[in-house]
Order: structure tokens, then sequence, then C-alpha cells
């Protein structure tokens, strides 16, 4: 499947000062994501991280997104404005980061899978290690999980408004009249069932040639059952 034709227009500085730049179809946003970076500003520092893996979610009739069965308190932002962060914690265990897309009440969203700490590496690693977990340069921000621990974001980000320069949270663009780099795309990490389908839903994209890439996993299948689980890994 390809990514519809698009026009993308990004300010000088190329930070998104519109939410309408993200209300637009959410494989075109995921593809444009890809290069660019998601700061994050606490009283400990700031830290980036250059966005080089995304996966885009498409709604309610999307099989492998969490807006599959309706609106739910949990998934209440993905109806919101696009441009909005979508926060959720993934089986108790880590959190992922997820930007709303299409135009209000259509429920797509990006997750933000993996990338690379631009600035603030020092505190990325002070973090990872609070987390428990020390890894290899590579794997700092390489999942959506490590990505998340990195930012120092968490459920509070739920609902934050990334559009905003001066905000805690802030996404920019590649630099305004740049190609978009090489990439590759395919399954979704993990997704069970129809939203798994990779002739379906080849909707996870990534920088090529870019080490901090993931892994790619199917989804887990019971042996008893041989059957996959239902829902997903990721927002949706």
């Amino acid at each position: 499947m390809s990514v519809p034709d698009r026009a993308v227009a990004v300010d000088p500085l190329g930070v998104v000062a519109a939410h309408v730049w993200y209300a637009r179809d959410v494989l075109a946003v995921a593809v444009d994501l890809l290069g660019a970076t998601i700061t994050s500003r606490s009283p400990d520092g700031d830290v980036t991280v250059r966005l080089t893996e995304v996966e885009a979610y498409g709604g309610e009739d999307d099989p492998g997104s969490h807006a599959a069965r309706g609106r739910t308190p949990r998934n209440s932002v993905m109806y919101a404005e696009p441009g909005r962060l979508y926060v959720y914690r993934h089986l108790g265990l880590h959190h992922c980061l997820n930007v709303v897309a299409q135009p209000t009440g259509r429920a797509a969203a990006v997750l933000l899978r993996a990338g690379e700490v631009v600035e603030g590496a020092d505190l990325a690693w002070a973090r990872r290690e609070a987390a428990g977990v020390v890894d290899s340069e590579r794997q700092l921000a390489r999942g959506p999980g490590r990505l998340a621990v990195c930012l120092g974001l968490d459920l509070d980000a739920n609902g934050a408004d990334v559009t905003e320069e001066g905000g805690d949270v802030v996404l920019r663009m590649r630099p305004e009249g740049s190609v978009v780099p090489a990439h590759r795309q395919g399954p979704r990490v993990g997704v069970a069932g129809a939203g798994g389908d990779a002739a379906r839903h080849p909707w996870r994209f990534w920088l090529a040639g870019e080490p901090t890439v993931s892994a790619y996993r199917p989804a887990y299948r019971s042996p008893a059952s041989g059957n996959a689980p239902g829902g997903a890994t990721a927002p949706a």
C-alpha cells in the first residue's frame, strides 16, 4: 500500500504551528514524522529524540486500533483535536507515546516507536538507569517504552499539545523543503489478527539503514489454540 499524495506545510522553524497539519491522512502524517524531532522539557533539562520509526493506526475502521471498539475513557484523547499526545500504559509495563492525527473525532494516531537521542543524552541515560535498564547507545531509545523513558513522559503527558513551541512537549518537522528521507514500510509490530495483516496494514514506517529501528516481532500466538490474542500492542 502506498502513502497518499499530500501537501506538507511547515513554518521556517520547522515547528508544526497548526493542528491542521495533523488533520491529514494518518499514513501521510506517519511518513512525515520520520526524521522529525520530539523534545520534552522538565526542570531536570531537555531531551530531544530524532524519530526513526513510527506506526500508523486508522481509528474505528482499523482492527488493530484501540478505537476499534469505539470510544472509551482510555482512548478518549484519540477523538480529540489532532496534534495531541495519546499516552497509554502497555500491559502495566511501559508507556507508549502517540500523536493524534486526522480530523477531530476520527480517532487515528501515530505511535512513536523508536529514535536517536540528539540532545540531553546524559539525562536520557540517567532516566534509563533509574528505570533499572542499561543498554548500548543503539538501544537507548529503540522501542516505544525506551523512547518514553528517555523523554521522561508518562500518563501525565496524555493530551499534551505538541504544536506549541513553548510547551513541555514539542514536535519539530524536518527543515522546510526537505525531501522525505529514504524509508521502508511493513507490518506493525506485535499486532494480532486482521490488524497485523501485512498485505492490508503495512503501516509501520522506518528510516532505511538506521540502527535505532526496533526489530520486527509478530503477535504472540497461543501454542494451545494457535490463535492470536485480540487487541494490539500499540495504539490504535
